[in-house]
């Protein structure tokens, strides 16, 4: 899990967060709609302030900084649904870049502008912070807006496209699931998002499908009319 730190100057810097299920914070992102790759996906980010739960579950969010976000949305609740409203925007426009290569596709350009101006806003914001004997990228201004949640996202995307681990990116092999995750496994086997979930799931299924043509086989067979004598 991440943690926030007080920088010089008050800026802000994170710990890379790197969520198990998915590998990537933007992917966990994508992820926050369930069955996302159904006709009807099921939304998660239903509030301003369920966005800023998931912050805090992935670690992006200390409780002070949540604290203030969600007085910050009190105040403002016309900005706070706009700023929801980007977010789910921007979450779109990362599931389908990412679910375009997980299926060897080229993301839309169109994509990739919004992709690139959230990027440019995030980038506004980001600065070099020492963090003890060392240095790591903090934010400027991190709280004290209502989206500034979205800026490492847009920079966790950005890092995962130009990085080594992209031809790992994968989507769940259950078709309505939609998962987005990094597939780190040695010889590049995973297909599911969980096994306990979509796996077993689509093991029930192919188990079913083999009963079924099974029982419609000797159905057929036992309608037959008998060989006429030779």
């Amino acid at each position: 899990m991440g943690t926030t730190r007080e920088g010089q100057a008050g800026i802000v810097y994170i710990a890379d967060v790197r969520p198990p299920d998915s590998g990537n914070l933007a992917l966990a992102f994508a992820n926050t709609a369930d069955w996302h790759a159904s006709a009807q996906p099921v939304e998660t980010l239903t509030s301003y302030e369920a966005l800023l739960d998931w912050g805090e579950h992935l670690g992006l969010l200390d409780d002070t900084t949540a604290a203030l976000l969600h007085e910050l949305a009190q105040r403002g609740p016309e900005d706070a649904q706009a700023t929801l409203a980007r977010a789910i925007e921007l979450r779109e426009a990362i599931y389908r870049i990412f679910s375009a290569i997980a299926h060897r596709r080229q993301p839309a350009a169109a994509d990739l502008d919004l992709l690139n101006a959230a990027i440019r806003d995030a980038s506004d914001h980001l600065r070099i912070v020492a963090a003890g004997e060392r240095f790591a990228w903090g934010w400027a201004g991190w709280g004290e807006t209502l989206d500034c949640l979205l800026w490492p996202i847009a920079r966790a995307a950005a890092e995962l496209l130009v990085s080594g681990e992209l031809d790992r990116v994968r989507e769940c092999a259950n078709p309505p699931c939609g998962w987005l995750f990094i597939d780190r496994s040695r010889n590049r086997s995973r297909r599911w998002c969980d096994m306990r979930s979509c796996g077993n799931r689509m093991k029930a299924r192919r188990h079913y499908q083999r009963k079924k043509q099974a029982a419609a086989q000797a159905r057929a067979e036992l309608l037959a009319p008998p060989a006429e004598p030779a």
